[in-house]
């Protein structure tokens, strides 16, 4: 039941180190009413002895939802080499499988699972379509939403081609996710947001950043993102399309940053939620 008033705090804004108990305390600091998951903190929570029914009761007593979890990475029509990929993968983002994703989803009571495109290959729009589709029944199945996210870097790199993914699975609970680092750091086109239907626009996903992009984009994402207001970015014009349009999807922050990553988990929500509160409501 998450709508366009809810604050998500997203796994990448805190310290990788970061206890799921912390993350719940962060998120309560900076005011946010969900969390988003990635499958290494599902897993770090587990041996540490959190069971199932532990997390979902730590959720409850704080008034925490799960907003989604993130990434699924392997509902693409190439064909995944996934020892290469975890050779590569030392923040262990990428290394959790689609149906290790949905285990998890159905352990939190998640919302949507965010898909995107990290291998590239030999494939277009056409081929997408139909694994989106199969992605999206797959979700379905476990109650969830499916929103794809686009990477100026990968096969799947703007809101046209997005869309147009989404467009022709046509399935219900299958829509799009804007970040606003891949939207300045792409095409930003506001033409082509305002040609999305505002309730298939299932994420959204503030940060900052200079104005003038960076020599290497993979790496600034991971690790040099700013929080809302502390750029350059004109993120204004993005808010109002989005309210335009009636995107209904919950608001989250995402900001993968090594500088905010050295600060305490709890800081580091506090400041998040107070910068996008401060851009939210300018």
């Amino acid at each position: 039941m998450l709508g366009p008033d809810d604050l998500v705090l997203c796994s990448g804004t805190l310290p990788r180190a970061a206890t799921f108990g912390e993350r719940l305390d962060a998120a309560a600091a900076g005011g946010f009413t969900a969390i988003s998951l990635w499958g290494r903190d599902y897993w770090a929570a587990s041996q540490d002895g959190w069971s199932d029914a532990n997390l979902r009761a730590a959720l409850a007593d704080r008034g925490l939802a799960v907003a989604e979890i993130d990434p699924a990475w392997c509902w693409t029509p190439a064909q995944p080499d996934h020892e290469s990929l975890l050779a590569l993968d030392d923040l262990e983002i990428f290394r959790y499988r689609e149906d290790e994703l949905f285990a998890i989803a159905d352990a939190t009571g998640a919302r949507s699972v965010n898909a995107v495109d990290v291998f590239g290959g030999r494939w277009g729009v056409d081929d997408a379509v139909e694994a989106f589709a199969g992605l999206c029944d797959r979700a379905a199945e476990h109650g969830l939403l499916v929103q794809l996210e686009f990477l100026p870097w990968s096969n799947v790199p703007d809101v046209n081609t997005a869309w147009d993914i989404a467009r022709g699975a046509g399935r219900a609970n299958g829509g799009i996710a804007i970040d606003a680092w891949h939207w300045f750091r792409g095409s930003n086109d506001l033409d082509a947001l305002r040609a999305v239907p505002g309730d298939r626009v299932l994420g959204i996903q503030l940060c900052d950043a200079p104005r003038t992009p960076e020599a290497d984009l993979m790496t600034a994402a991971l690790h040099a993102r700013l929080v809302p207001g502390a750029g350059d970015l004109d993120l204004a014009p993005l808010l109002r399309a989005l309210r335009e349009i009636g995107a209904v999807a919950p608001v989250g922050v995402e900001v993968l940053s090594d500088d905010l990553h050295a600060r305490d988990a709890v800081e580091a929500g506090r400041l998040a939620g107070d910068a996008t509160r401060r851009l939210l409501t300018a």
